[in-house]
């Protein structure tokens, strides 16, 4: 499951919502819809990220949360390391062979440790 997609089951659950009235809603199909919030399928474009937010009347921050998750929510992520620190492709393949066997938590703080990082390098 994608970021976006725990995100909108999240507020389907919540709102009582079926799948199959939120995709007529949006004029996509339920087997799309699922899809989407299983991450079979790729980042949804940004129309579609439009008339989610519309189609739950979220505004400011939340609408933010919604289109900054759509963003994140690629599940066939490509990572180009050409040209830079040997180190930066080394964690790459890193990465990719062992992201599947990570637990939940350890996942969480390989994330916050990239976060830190990033905001001490100013990227």
């Amino acid at each position: 499951m994608t970021p976006l997609g725990a995100k909108i089951r999240e507020l389907r659950v919540k709102r009582g919502v079926s799948l199959k009235e939120m995709a007529a809603a949006l004029s996509v199909s339920s087997a799309y819809l699922s899809a989407l919030e299983h991450g079979k399928r790729g980042r949804p474009t940004w129309f579609l990220v439009q008339r989610i937010i519309t189609y739950f009347n979220v505004i400011w921050d939340e609408a933010e949360e919604i289109q900054r998750l759509a963003e994140l929510s690629d599940p066939r992520v490509t990572i180009d390391t050409a040209g830079m620190d040997p180190k930066a492709t080394e964690l790459a393949n890193q990465l990719a062979l062992k992201i599947g066997g990570l637990s939940e938590d350890s996942l969480a703080a390989l994330l916050h440790q990239l976060r830190v990082a990033a905001v001490k390098d100013d990227v």
